[in-house]
């Protein structure tokens, strides 16, 4: 058993990779405990670790093997001498032959069941969440669901603190959204143990917030999950890295172009900070020049001396990185073929991405880069993505996956899906989820740094996909660095860190 840790490479696996890895380790258990048990024994131990001196443990059981797995833990914790009850969903449920056999041996040892929920629970209680697990389906009746539902809102509303098994019960492992939203204020689990697999919903939308902190034990698959593709993975910290030598110019380190900001008077809205944002975000990861283009005829200079200023007929669109869309409005409608067909490596975002959803000859010029080997990012955040795929955000967060992957088969690049969670997701690679990141992100211009670092990032070399991965992961890390209340754009551009460096130092000789 492991807390998961953010640094560490980790394969995901949805609903139905976990169902299948399941079968094939309780298919070779010939001897010894079933993997229920076995699992029963993970909760009971981290149960342990985490509240040793717990008055009273409180194990919620439904109806299937996620119960079965909190019966198996309540059974080695009434073996240990601890204070144990077990509160179980409709006693008289047939259950499968696995949590039969845990219910059997719970009342075999005397343990406190009851069929009700308890009127109170201490605050130094410890509760068990073993009611659904993975397994969201429950008996058909709208009374019965009724009822599960309320069970499932009693146990996190009581105050004491939650270990949910696998996920917190309702929780969608695969997609992070509750099967009712309305629960999503109240399930907060304080840890939370997967069982087998990581689990994709855990780390994205509603579940980063749900599961508290993440346990894993995969109860010894390690070797079955290598065999199995995964559904996804977790992103981990890369940069590029760049030799340094002496001869080193800014040219080494690459060049961006930031291309946006419609004038004040255009619809009476000045969105020329947001260029500003990007440029100065590809500044401090590095890049040697950075280049703005402010779309407009008003005159304006950018806010920082190292930023070099162009006119858009002035620009060579096939040399560095271009970033295009940040504070564009509708100005960047007339640019966007242009950028489009001359771009080799673009990154497109904010209003580049509106006026691509309602222009099919745009989409059509979006799609036709990649077979002209074009590098691009698309960096929308949930409503961009809905009006590209002519549907809402509601069912862009249903599953952000899907929703991920459909754009970048249909458009034919690499997708940042921005939110809890970050989608990074490109036709033929494993979709990767971002770990990194928190709610100080949730402010104007953030999108923008993040925009202007993808570019830097491609500039300095790395290919589309891992220069998404890169970026994300960073912008992310800046802001779980921050302890100070409010975190500006402008503060999260400027903490951005330029890529690794390989020096070359001359050896001394004759001394």
């Amino acid at each position: 058993m492991k807390k998961l840790n953010w640094q560490e490479p980790l394969a995901l696996f949805d609903i139905a990779q976990t169902r299948q890895l399941e079968s094939l380790a309780s298919a070779r258990i010939q001897h010894g405990p079933s993997l229920m048990d076995q699992a029963g024994l993970a909760v009971a131990k981290l149960a342990m670790a985490i509240q040793p001196f717990a008055p009273c443990y409180w194990v919620f059981c439904g109806p299937g093997n996620n119960g079965g797995d909190g019966l198996e833990a309540a059974t080695h914790l009434k073996k240990w001498g601890r204070q144990v009850r077990v509160v179980l969903w409709q006693a008289d449920l047939q259950r499968p032959t696995d949590a039969a056999k845990a219910l059997h041996k719970a009342q075999a040892l005397g343990i406190s069941i009851q069929a009700d929920l308890p009127s109170e629970v201490g605050s130094q209680d410890l509760c068990i969440d073993a009611m659904l697990g993975i397994g969201l389906r429950t008996p058909a009746s709208t009374d019965s669901e009724a009822q599960m539902q309320s069970w499932i809102e009693s146990i996190y509303k009581f105050g004491a603190d939650v270990l949910a098994v696998d996920v917190p019960s309702g929780l969608n492992a695969n997609t992070g959204q509750f099967q009712n939203n309305s629960n999503a204020p109240h399930i907060q689990a304080r840890h939370t143990l997967q069982l087998l697999s990581a689990k994709p919903g855990c780390l994205t939308a509603l579940g980063r917030d749900a599961c508290g902190a993440l346990w894993l034990d995969a109860l010894g698959s390690e070797d079955l999950q290598q065999s199995t593709q995964a559904i996804a993975q977790l992103n981990v910290a890369s940069k590029p890295v760049i030799q340094v030598l002496h001869a080193s110019h800014k040219g080494t380190f690459g060049d961006v172009t930031v291309i946006g900001g419609e004038d004040l008077d255009a619809r009476g809205m000045g969105m020329r900070g947001a260029v500003d944002l990007a440029a100065s975000a590809a500044l401090h990861a590095g890049a040697g020049r950075v280049m703005v283009c402010y779309l407009g005829s008003n005159a304006q200079t950018s806010r920082m001396p190292e930023i070099m200023q162009r006119k858009l007929e002035a620009l060579n669109l096939k040399t560095g990185a271009i970033v295009c869309g940040c504070g564009g409005g509708l100005a960047v409608l007339k640019i966007l073929p242009k950028v489009l067909q001359e771009s080799m490596q673009l990154v497109l975002d904010a209003d580049a991405l509106n006026a691509i959803s309602k222009d099919l000859w745009l989409r059509d010029l979006l799609r036709l880069r990649s077979a002209k080997r074009m590098s691009t990012v698309i960096t929308p955040h949930p409503l961009e993505a809905a009006r590209l795929l002519n549907t809402n955000s509601a069912a862009v967060q249903n599953d952000r996956l899907q929703a991920a992957q459909t754009l970048a088969d249909d458009l034919k690049c690499t997708v940042v899906l921005k939110g809890s969670g970050t989608v990074i997701t490109k036709t033929g690679q494993t979709h990767v989820i971002n770990p990194t990141g928190n709610a100080s992100l949730a402010t104007g211009g953030t999108g923008d740094v993040l925009a202007g670092l993808v570019g830097a990032r491609m500039a300095q070399g790395m290919p589309e996909f891992e220069a998404a991965c890169a970026a994300v992961y960073e912008h992310g890390q800046v802001a779980d660095a921050w302890n100070l209340p409010t975190l500006t754009a402008g503060k999260l551009a400027e903490l951005i860190r330029g890529p690794q460096t390989a020096s070359w130092s001359p050896s001394l000789c004759g001394t």
